[in-house]
């Protein structure tokens, strides 16, 4: 498992303007609704009932949210950059301006903790998250998510 495997162009968010978590939520469940082919609702459900068990706000402007989604075939990203910084109870209290959810089926196990380790140690890099901040546009967005990638299986 990989962030290209996770990731694609339709699933990236270059400018999410949103102002509060929630919205945040929402957006993320849109999009997704495309590309799952659920009701948005039902990713809402997901993700507001994770962040009840504590924020998904890891720090440094990095959020995390995900769940498990009942028949999906296997995990799936989605990333946003969000055009503002927006509260997000995170555990730093800082605002989050990066946001990978993650959607895993119910079965998964052992490979959505794996997509969550990866996708941590991805944002965890400050200089990967400079880029990401930095660039113009979902192509390079996802040329850096997928770059670095491809460096992490290289290593």
């Amino acid at each position: 498992m990989d962030i290209v495997d996770l990731i694609s162009l339709e699933t990236i968010i270059p400018d999410m303007k949103a102002t509060s978590k929630k919205q945040i939520l929402q957006e993320l469940a849109s999009k997704a609704e495309k590309v799952l082919n659920r009701p948005c609702h039902e990713v809402v459900d997901v993700l507001v009932e994770r962040e009840r068990l504590g924020t998904t706000g890891v720090g440094h402007g990095v959020a995390i949210p995900h769940g498990k989604i009942p028949g999906l075939d296997r995990l799936y990203g989605v990333f946003a950059r969000l055009a503002q910084p927006v509260d997000y109870d995170s555990l730093d209290g800082e605002p989050v301006d990066l946001i990978f959810m993650l959607l895993a089926p119910e079965a998964a196990g052992a490979d959505h903790l794996k997509a969550l380790a990866k996708v941590s140690r991805l944002l965890r890099d400050k200089s990967t998250c400079e880029k990401l901040r930095g660039s113009e546009g979902g192509d390079a967005i996802h040329a850096i998510l997928t770059a670095t990638s491809k460096n992490s299986n290289a290593a």
